[in-house]
């Protein structure tokens, strides 16, 4: 049975737990939140000892693994800790809230030799994995140009508010534009240049990156009304063909007509996700399944790593600062 340690029990902590429960062989031993009434209520699902910090956690419990689902400044100091205690560790994304601190984790990592998972979550999500082998097979010739949005309703949901803080969240261009560019960076690669455009509260970012023969365009914002529907879509336009995920649906577009891409998901229980802008637990469930299974086996973990996190946070904070 491989042990969870899992500090932090909002909205990402829920949704981890639930996948936990879904894992075979993995039970969350422990959980750490400053809020009781919190950690009582994931401690339910699997009958976890509870701390009240997750320093106490790190120091006292007996676990395999620590999952970090705290907000992003407080990821680095817990982190660094994590790694003198397990030799896995899994922080949610973006990796740390400043470039300083993801070098530091990449150092400690190295010195302990432990193993770090980022919770770039979109590597492992069903439509994104799919896109990824489309794109490597060149069944349908080359890229034209690709299109991938991330919108979503102003997040309130965040403990105390974190992630409307700047200087604890990093805005919506770290918090959630990170997934796509993390995505894109792992398909492509570094583009050969970029133009990018941001509101001064961070809110709003559109970058545009050139690559040889084809351009990307990265869209994310999260200044929309409440009323607003969360979406993350993307379009990639092939020679032959157009593959687009929107509104639901997954399709392949081609002169002989549109045809669904069909994918089989796991079915994964629980509503952990509840009250925030996540429709389901298939990604995170991917991911975490990966992770596990790298533990459980002492592998080495190689897809989402510590070093592929703070390469994508660095692009990101160098889109942030660009001034044309």
């Amino acid at each position: 049975m491989l042990k969870v340690g899992l500090i932090g029990c909002g909205f990402m902590g829920s949704m981890h737990a639930n996948c936990y429960n879904n894992i075979e062989g993995v039970q969350v031993t422990a959980v750490a939140d400053l809020r009781p009434e919190k950690a009582e209520e994931l401690a339910k699902i699997s009958n976890a000892a509870i701390y009240t910090t997750g320093k106490e956690l790190i120091e006292k419990a007996d676990v395999d693994v620590i999952d970090i689902c705290l907000p992003t400044y407080l990821h680095a100091e817990h982190a660094l800790l994590a790694m003198d205690k397990v030799k896995y560790v899994f922080v949610e994304k973006p990796v740390t809230l400043t470039l300083e601190e993801g070098k530091a984790l990449i150092a400690k990592s190295k010195e302990t030799g432990a193993q770090v998972q980022v919770g770039q979550v979109i590597r492992f999500w069903d439509e994104y994995v799919e896109l990824k082998k489309i794109v490597e097979s060149g069944k349908y010739g080359k890229i034209i140009n690709a299109n991938f949005r991330r919108i979503s309703p102003i997040p309130t949901w965040g403990w105390e508010d974190w992630l409307l803080d700047l200087s604890k969240s990093g805005g919506a261009g770290q918090d959630l534009h990170i997934h796509d560019v993390d995505y894109v960076l792992s398909l492509f690669g570094e583009p050969k240049n970029y133009y990018s455009v941001k509101t001064p509260n961070n809110g709003y970012v559109n970058t545009v990156m050139n690559y040889d023969g084809f351009v990307v365009g990265v869209e994310g914002t999260w200044d929309l009304p409440a009323s607003h529907p969360f979406q993350a879509t993307f379009r990639v336009v092939f020679e032959k063909a157009v593959v687009e995920n929107a509104e639901g649906k997954f399709l392949c577009y081609t002169d002989a007509g549109a045809e669904e891409i069909k994918i089989d998901k796991v079915e994964v229980k629980g509503d952990g996700y509840k009250g925030g802008n996540v429709s389901d637990l298939g990604g995170y469930y991917n991911e975490l399944v990966y992770f596990c299974d790298k533990a459980a086996k002492g592998e080495a973990i190689e897809k989402a790593t510590v070093c592929d996190a703070v390469a994508s946070l660095k692009f990101v904070l160098e889109e942030l600062n660009f001034k044309g």
